[in-house]
This record gives structure tokens, sequence and C-alpha cells, in this order.
């Protein structure tokens, strides 16, 4: 059994995340384990349009301090939905880094967003992790 505090209760975008969940487990059963990272964006975003949600794809977001150059910061896919938007940051690699997490927590905090969902598709098992900004601003 789990403890949660009782300040930790809410799920971020819960329905959102689990659409886009759902369409990472179909691109996943279509493809399976050994295709390239492009395959895998081009399926995924096939799969969130058909289930209704907004998707732009590499987006450049705004530079995180005043001296980036431009263009530094471009996710794979920003999804929006009634709740919110969301970044999606995919890999096609054997292992997660932290440098793929710190990737992804570049993104949040460039681009003000909630919540980010980091997939790995040449896993076993695809496994999101869901990447929470704790520097989000309203």
């Amino acid at each position: 059994m789990t403890r949660i505090n009782k300040n930790m209760t809410e799920i971020i975008y819960k329905k959102l995340s689990y659409k886009v969940n759902g369409a990472a487990f179909e691109t996943q059963n279509t493809l399976g384990r050994y295709r390239g990272h492009g395959q895998y964006v081009d399926k995924l975003e096939s799969a969130l349009l058909k289930n209704g949600l907004k998707c732009s794809r590499e987006v450049p977001l705004a530079p995180s301090f005043q001296a980036e150059k431009k263009n530094r910061n471009i996710p794979d896919l920003v999804v929006e939905g009634e709740e919110g938007r969301l970044v999606i940051e995919v890999k096609a690699k054997r292992i997660l880094t932290k440098k793929d997490y710190f990737q992804l927590q570049r993104y949040l905090a460039s681009g003000n967003f909630r919540l980010g969902i980091l997939l790995n598709f040449r896993q076993y098992c695809l496994k999101p992790k869901r990447i929470i900004n704790s520097e989000y601003k309203r």
C-alpha cells in the first residue's frame, strides 16, 4: 500500500494523459519496438489527431535564458486538450538517461507547461513517464 500526501491527490490532466497514453500504446502495438524515432512520432501524431486532440509537431519554444540562441528547445509534440496542454518527447533507444529527463524539464520550463510525457518506444514494455514542472506559473 502506498501513502498519498493529501496535498498530492490531484492527477494533472487526467483525461488528456489517458488519451495520450492510449495513442502511445496504439503506436507501439502497431509499429513494434524496432522502428526509428521519426516513424514513432509520425504514428503517434496520427493517433493523437484521430483521438480528437490538437497536436503541433516540433514547435520551437522560447529561449530559457537571455543569451540562449533561438530554436534550441524543440519538443517532438505539443498536445492540447480541454484540460490544458502538455509536451511529449519521444525516444527510440535502449534505455533512458538523466539527459533525456533534463531535456524534457528544459521544455517544460521554456514553454511553461505543467506536464510532460517522456515515451521510449524501444523498451520491451512501453512505460510513459509523467514529468511535472515544479516551476509552473499559472
